[in-house]
C-alpha cells in the first residue's frame, strides 16, 4: 500500500484539477547476519522516508520516525530524546540534501560510526537534481514530489537493508519489488492525469516553493511565496508579487502546505480576493480521504 506518497501526490492533482471545474497539490554491529528473531532497529528522519522503508522492510525491521506530520524538517530541532534514538539505531535513513540540516549536524558529526546513517538520494544522478543557491550543497531536497526519482530512493533503501541484513533478502527484494511496482504505476497516472489538464491552468501556488520536482516531472508552473527555504520571511513585496500574478492569470486555487506558517497565504488570499470571483484556499490537502481521489478520477473520465 502505498499510502501517504499516494494520497499527497494525488490530492496534488485534486488541488491543480479544481480550476477546470471552478472556471473555465552504542550499537550492533550491523555487518554481522542477525538471527531469525533480531530486528534491524531502522530510524528515519522525515515521513516520506518512513513510507519508503515501512513497505520495504516490512515486519523484518524495528522502524521509528522522528519528524512527525506537518512538521517543517528545515527548521526542526531534534530532542533529547531523537538523539538516544538516532544513536541506538542500526540504520539511519535521511534526505542526504540538507532538509534536516538541524538533525544531521547536532546528532551525525557526533556519531562513533557515522557509517549507519544512509542518504536515501545518494544513489540519484546529480543531473536530475534541480539546482539552487538556497541550501548547502547546492540542491533541492524534495524529491520525492517526481515519483521517478523517489523509485532511485526506493532502492537505496532495498540495497542497504540487503547488505546489513542479507538472512532477509528475499524477503526485501520481493517487497521493494512491489512497491516499486505501485510507483511505476503511480508515476504513469500522474503523467496520465495531468496531461488532461489544460497547460494554461497548470499552475500551483503555495506556501513555499518546495513542488519543483512536481512542476518538472508533471507539467506544472510552480510559484510559492516563500523560497525553497522556509527559514525565509515573508515581506510585503513577496505578498504583493504573488497576488499580482494570481490575478493577472485567474487562478482560483492555492495550497497551503501544512509544515510552513500560513499567515503569509492568507495574505495573500487577502489581497486577490476582491479580483477573484472563486478562491479557494486548500489547507492541508495530504490530510484528504480517498473518496476525494475516486472522485477526481470520476470528473477526468467525463
Amino acid at each position: 500500500m502505498l499510502s501517504n506518497n499516494k494520497r499527497m501526490y494525488f490530492c496534488l492533482l485534486l488541488l491543480l484539477i479544481i480550476p477546470l471545474f471552478v472556471c473555465g497539490c552504542e550499537k550492533k554491529n550491523v555487518d554481522v547476519e542477525y538471527k531469525a528473531t533480531n530486528k534491524l532497529n531502522v530510524v528515519c528522519t522525515i515521513g516520506m522516508i518512513t513510507d519508503i522503508v515501512e513497505n520495504v522492510g516490512g515486519d523484518k525491521i524495528d522502524i521509528t520516525g522522528i519528524i512527525g506530520e506537518g512538521v517543517d524538517p528545515h527548521l526542526y530541532k531534534p530532542t533529547a530524546r531523537d538523539t538516544n534514538v538516532l544513536k541506538e539505531a542500526d540504520i539511519i535513513f535521511y534526505n542526504g540534501l540538507h532538509l534536516e540540516v538541524r538533525i544531521t549536524g547536532a546528532v551525525f558529526d557526533k556519531m562513533k560510526d557515522k557509517t549507519k546513517a544512509i542518504a536515501i538520494t545518494e544513489g540519484i544522478d546529480r543531473s536530475q537534481l534541480r539546482k539552487t543557491s538556497e541550501f548547502i550543497g547546492g540542491y533541492d531536497p524534495h524529491v520525492w514530489h517526481d515519483v521517478s526519482l523517489w523509485m532511485k530512493a526506493t532502492e537505496k533503501v532495498q540495497d542497504t537493508l540487503l547488505q546489513r541484513d542479507s538472512q532477509n533478502a528475499e524477503y526485501y527484494r520481493s517487497k521493494a519489488d512491489s512497491y516499486l511496482s505501485q510507483l511505476i504505476s503511480l508515476h504513469y497516472e500522474m503523467q496520465k492525469l495531468s496531461s488532461q489538464i489544460p497547460i494554461k491552468c497548470r499552475v500551483l501556488v503555495t506556501t513555499h516553493d518546495a513542488f519543483g520536482y512536481l512542476g518538472k516531472a508533471y507539467g506544472f508552473q510552480v510559484r510559492g511565496l516563500l523560497g525553497i527555504n522556509t527559514e525565509d520571511e515573508v515581506g510585503i513585496a513577496d505578498v504583493s508579487d504573488l497576488a499580482a500574478y494570481i490575478i493577472e492569470n485567474g487562478i482560483p486555487t492555492m495550497f497551503v502546505d501544512t509544515s510552513s506558517p500560513p499567515r503569509g497565504i492568507f495574505s495573500v488570499q487577502a489581497a486577490v480576493k476582491a479580483k477573484v470571483s472563486k478562491l479557494i484556499l486548500v489547507v492541508g490537502c495530504s490530510r484528504m480521504q480517498w473518496e476525494h481521489l475516486e472522485h477526481l478520477k470520476e470528473l477526468i473520465s467525463v
